[in-house]
């Protein structure tokens, strides 16, 4: 994820098509879903640095250093002792740039982002179990919503979301044409009023009027 264009960098216009799914931790955790062959699950250190970058395709560690700077987290499993898949993790404000926009995240709020899984790693069901490690791990940690977005495209993603017992919330469709952005909400059937409410609060930023399931806005 990368913070808002700048003028100088923002296209004339954009559209993103993204979904948004969540835990809910004090209604029961969903049952942990396991990788096809053995893996260990832990939260990055300083000594995993490199090996992170590495399997980012980063050319470089600094940004790893940087986002574990600012407080952000990064977990990952590993397979024969290998990073196989990893996660980021933010609890208070990330940057989400597929819609320009940030996430406001209460204090028992937790947001899942940039997750990728190794070339070599794929079709072992490493990131479903990823993801279902993480829920269990942030419920001890006394999170009680955990939240996880994608493209709507990214069908891959999606079904990893369901695989560890992610339910779906809104899908929302963005869209800019110079400053003005436009951002379309639709609730997914299942999904809680509360849930739906919490949703509408994180997506929508303080430029953004709310009309219904549509949010008008002006980037300044």
């Amino acid at each position: 994820m990368e913070d808002r264009p700048t003028q100088e960098a923002m296209r004339l216009f954009t559209t993103e098509y993204g979904a948004l799914w969540a835990v809910e931790t004090g209604n029961g955790l969903p049952p942990l879903c396991p990788a096809r062959q053995e893996v260990t699950f832990a939260e990055t250190r300083p000594e995993d640095v490199a090996e992170v970058a590495a399997a980012m395709n980063l050319p470089a560690v600094e940004p790893i250093w940087e986002r574990l700077g600012n407080g952000r987290r990064c977990f990952h499993l590993r397979a024969n002792g290998q990073i196989a898949t990893y996660g980021w993790v933010t609890r208070g404000v990330e940057c989400v740039g597929e819609l320009e926009r940030q996430f406001h995240l209460h204090d028992d709020e937790v947001y899942i982002w940039d997750c990728g899984t190794v070339a070599t790693w794929r079709q072992h069901g490493f990131y479903s179990a990823l993801l279902s490690h993480l829920i269990y791990r942030l419920h001890e940690e006394g999170l009680a919503r955990i939240w996880i977005g994608a493209s709507r495209q990214n069908r891959p993603s999606i079904q990893g979301f369901a695989n560890a017992g992610f339910q779906p919330v809104v899908d929302c469709s963005y869209g800019r044409v110079s400053r003005l952005t436009f951002l379309w909400i639709q609730h997914a059937p299942a999904a809680p009023h509360a849930l739906i409410q919490a949703a509408y609060r994180i997506l929508l930023n303080a430029h953004e009027r709310r009309l219904g399931s549509l949010a008008i806005g002006y980037l300044k």
